[in-house]
């Protein structure tokens, strides 16, 4: 089988980004799964080859179907974008964030044109984003602008299990508030949309609880009886494979046996704990909900040790593997 093409945005260039993707390309797994395409600036990629210690030659090129795609060879997209007299590694920058977004930018249209099967990226900056005068929060918020997507939605994937999320990146307050019966059927459809794209067609989608015991049926906390239920009730009426809710304390853990094809968190640290206690640098973010498919590193940009050449790059491969896993379904 023909190996897909993945985008590589090179991420904060004085973050860990560039060492991460410099490391992953000179895997063996890598290189045997897929055509990587990086886009960056060429003196930072050079930078972080020299001080992570790597054998890679840099070869420079214009689009995905002029690469040499030989083991030691980074194809670079070269945006040319860091000032390297201004540039410090390791501290915010509005330069780099700026830089940051147009890595982005350019791989995403790369994938829009479906020159590309996949975009697997690499940490951002918030602070330096916003000091770029970059009027996004963050990688979701801009895949959803620059593919015309409203609303997508995250999934977490990290040894089979799959998690999903009703609310983000909110006070644990307000997310409570949001666990309404509407927005948990609108949120269980679209995540069974991302399956089957996904190739995902059999088994059954868990909702997970939001109070200690799912509330021991309003004993403390009426969400489960007033919300929970009542969607999966009407959820299973239209005929989709769902049930809950299913106690937190153990949701996560049927998953990652099988019961369950998919876990639908309630809030954002519930099925942040339990995918990254498992296995946190093998833990994956997919943007779902996207006419393309992008996979993430769910790390930070780890200003502190960039530079040193010390970064684990397994977190990176594992966002490139699954995102040549399920490319396939994105190039009709």
């Amino acid at each position: 089988m023909e190996k897909p093409y993945i985008a590589i945005p090179l991420g904060d260039p004085a973050g860990i980004g560039p060492e991460i993707v410099v490391k992953s390309i000179a895997t063996k797994q890598v290189f045997d799964a897929a055509r990587c395409v990086v886009v960056g600036d060429k003196k930072i990629v050079d930078d972080a080859i020299r001080f992570s210690r790597i054998p890679l030659k840099v070869n420079i090129i214009n689009h995905p179907k002029e690469g040499v795609y030989e083991e030691k060879v980074l194809n670079l997209i070269d945006l040319d974008n860091v000032d390297m007299s201004e540039f410090k590694i390791g501290e915010i920058s509005g330069m780099c964030g700026r830089a940051a977004y147009e890595y982005i930018k350019k791989s995403i249209e790369l994938a829009n044109t479906r020159e590309v099967a996949a975009v697997s990226t690499t940490p951002i900056n918030k602070e330096s984003l916003k000091a770029g005068n970059v009027n996004y929060i963050g990688h979701t918020e801009i895949f959803g602008a620059l593919t015309g997507t409203k609303d997508p939605l995250t999934m977490f994937e990290v040894r089979g299990m799959r998690v999903f999320f009703l609310t983000r990146h909110v006070s644990l307050r307000r997310a409570c508030d949001l666990v309404t019966k509407d927005r948990i059927k609108d949120y269980v459809k679209r995540c069974k949309e991302v399956l089957m794209k996904l190739g995902v067609t059999e088994g059954t989608m868990a909702i997970a609880g939001l109070n200690p015991h799912s509330g021991e049926h309003g004993l403390f906390g009426n969400e489960e009886v007033e919300h929970v239920t009542p969607a999966v009730e009407e959820l299973r009426a239209e005929g989709y494979d769902v049930v809950g809710p299913i106690g937190a304390d153990s949701v996560f853990h049927l998953a990652l046996k099988g019961r369950y094809n998919s876990v639908l968190s309630l809030y954002h640290d519930q099925g942040h704990i339990a995918t990254k206690t498992l296995d946190f640098e093998r833990t994956i973010a997919i943007t779902g909900g996207m006419p393309i498919l992008r996979t993430s590193v769910d790390h930070g940009t780890a200003f502190d040790i960039a530079g040193k050449g010390i970064a684990s790059e397994i977190s990176m491969v594992e966002a490139i593997l699954l995102g040549a896993k399920y490319s396939k379904n994105f190039m009709n």
